[in-house]
């Protein structure tokens, strides 16, 4: 159910945002945001990036590589959270040097996002904390892009006063992200009005879908989220037959083993297939088929 005061999702010019070579618009061919969920270590974050590199590069889609150094809202205190800032962004710079791809990665700390935006190029704002003013306005002071993730408690025309408090500041390079909203318990669901309908109270703001934490169950294994990553194609195709100017996709060689959202992210050797149909569909939805 919509709000009686929500606005409509009436068309409004698309802005561009650019993370180095990679273009952002909702009416321009999607971009892809993937990596591992959590930054496992050098060898592994090159493996993913390098096996990444070729398969956008072959199809003509834009990539920004993305891995956290520190995944703090983990279900148990138990788990495994990352390398942490310090032993990420070696790493991180490595990456942008040897393969030329911008990097994402999230940031949980006002004090995080200057040290941060030394290396990578792009400071996402995790779901949970997309309504804390100061990380907000210390991301944006950073003249990076700022990728704000819809908190799974909001509604989409809530991000117009989220995305305000960034491009208050005077940067406009804002990408607001669709990750599912809360459904009952260690359940999500996602609401596909919500991609016209944030971008149009943004201004026209570049939409991102989140097709694996879309699919996630949070805590939904006691200690630990769930998920359901045969749906990730599924939502990925609604997404973009609506229209999005990016995809958000976690993969990793073997999900099953990966230390955090093992059970929502796509298997390395599916990806090449996927986003050729998701690019197929892309096409379409925006009258390039």
């Amino acid at each position: 159910m919509s709000s009686p005061n929500a606005p409509s999702a009436a068309s409004c010019p698309p802005v561009t945002v650019r993370a180095g070579e990679v273009t952002f618009a909702n009416d321009r061919p999607f971009a892809l945001i993937a990596g591992p969920c959590q930054l496992e270590g050098r060898t592994h974050a090159l493996e993913i990036a390098a096996a990444l590199k070729e398969m956008t590069g072959r199809l003509g889609i834009g990539l920004v590589f993305k891995a956290s150094f520190d995944k703090a809202n983990r279900t148990s205190a138990g788990s495994a959270r990352g390398l942490g800032l310090s032993g990420a962004l070696p790493i991180f710079a490595e990456i942008k040097e040897r393969f030329g791809l911008p990097v994402l990665t999230d940031v949980h700390e006002a004090e995080q996002c200057a040290a941060a935006a030394e290396v990578v190029d792009v400071l996402q704002i995790p779901a949970f904390l997309c309504r804390q003013t100061d990380l907000l306005l210390a991301a944006a002071a950073t003249g990076r892009v700022v990728n704000v993730k819809k908190g799974q408690f909001l509604a989409p025309w809530d991000m117009a006063h989220v995305a305000a408090k960034v491009t208050g500041t005077g940067n406009g390079n804002v990408l607001v992200t669709e990750r599912g909203a809360s459904f009952g318990y260690n359940t999500l669901v996602s609401d596909m009005r919500s991609l016209p309908i944030m971008a149009q109270v943004t201004g026209g703001l570049p939409v991102v879908f989140d097709a694996t934490h879309s699919v996630q169950q949070p805590g939904g294994q006691g200690a630990t989220s769930g998920g359901q990553r045969e749906f990730v194609g599924v939502l990925a195709r609604a997404a973009v037959a609506v229209g999005v100017a990016g995809l958000f996709i976690e993969t990793h060689p073997d999900p099953d083993r990966a230390p955090s959202d093992g059970p929502n992210m796509v298997a390395l050797r599916d990806m090449p297939a996927l986003l050729e149909t998701l690019q197929a569909f892309d096409r379409v939805a925006k009258g390039r088929g």
